[in-house]
């Protein structure tokens, strides 16, 4: 397998540098270092390169790209992946990332995967999610980077169709690079192997959660709330991340950190706007 980047596809719109040394891979999460998702993943990649682990000691879901500056930061190397280099962090999934490129890595990484989550990303909960901020995290260092979910929640989940899709897409990052900026979201259906139809590069769905805060008491009387709600996909078309999911393909949606919503500057710029002394 050839790992070195094809020249002809390297450009400088591409985060991608010719491997004179073995690729160095980043792998973090944010359902903890021991979860079973970041566990099939390192199985899955740990033969493409130099891989290292820096990860949240507990689970760190719904975190976003929350980062830690009222506590100190902890970090302990552990022997949990043998002779992989693997550290805990007591900080969120970008924390993680952070102190992996400062502190543990004696160069930037040539690839930062993250995952395999437990649950689905796509979606409006890419913002919401610890797993694809470890990776944006990573796409704002300028390190190629890119998110694993898989659509199920069970701690028992069989991740061996997930994994199989990261290792490609890890190959194919590897090979080809991705454009400055941009970070992949790949989500994967909970779905057999003889039903799941392939890949397919997809847009992100229009959908949102629909919430409600269940009111309740505690032993002392007093009112705490906890979070419910339905998720609604208000998207019919057939070229979304939830169209993918719910017909067996794994979506990847490429995704990037500028937030400008481009085509609406020419229209602000008509607006009366009065600056006043």
């Amino acid at each position: 397998m050839n790992l070195n980047p094809d020249p002809k596809k390297t450009n400088n719109l591409l985060i991608s540098q010719p491997m004179i040394e073995r690729p160095l891979i980043l792998i973090s999460n944010d359902d903890g270092i021991t979860a079973p998702g970041i566990i099939a993943l390192v199985n899955a990649v740990k033969d493409l390169g130099e891989v290292v682990v820096v990860a949240p000691d507990s689970p760190q879901s719904g975190m976003g790209h929350a980062v830690t500056i009222t506590r100190p930061l902890r970090l302990d190397q552990t022997k949990l992946y043998g002779e992989i280099i693997s550290y805990q962090c007591s900080g969120t999934p970008a924390d993680c990332v952070k102190l992996a490129v400062d502190k543990v890595l004696h160069r930037k990484p040539d690839l930062l995967l993250s995952g395999i989550n437990h649950g689905s990303n796509s979606s409006i909960n890419v913002l919401y999610s610890g797993t694809m901020s470890a990776a944006m995290e990573g796409a704002i260092e300028g390190i190629p980077a890119a998110g694993f979910s898989l659509c199920d929640f069970s701690y028992e989940a069989n991740f061996m169709l997930a994994a199989k899709i990261a290792r490609e897409v890890a190959i194919n990052i590897i090979n080809n690079g991705l454009p400055k900026g941009v970070l992949l979201n790949v989500n994967i259906p909970k779905t057999d192997a003889a039903s799941f139809k392939g890949t397919k590069v997809c847009r992100q769905a229009l959908a949102k959660w629909e919430e409600e805060f269940d009111e309740r008491k505690d032993p002392n009387g007093r009112k705490y709330y906890w979070l419910s709600g339905k998720f609604v996909n208000f998207d019919n078309g057939n070229d979304t991340d939830e169209w993918a999911l719910s017909n067996n393909f794994a979506s990847i949606v490429p995704v990037h950190f500028d937030l400008t919503a481009h085509n609406a500057i020419a229209y602000l710029n008509q607006w009366n706007i009065k600056h006043e002394d």
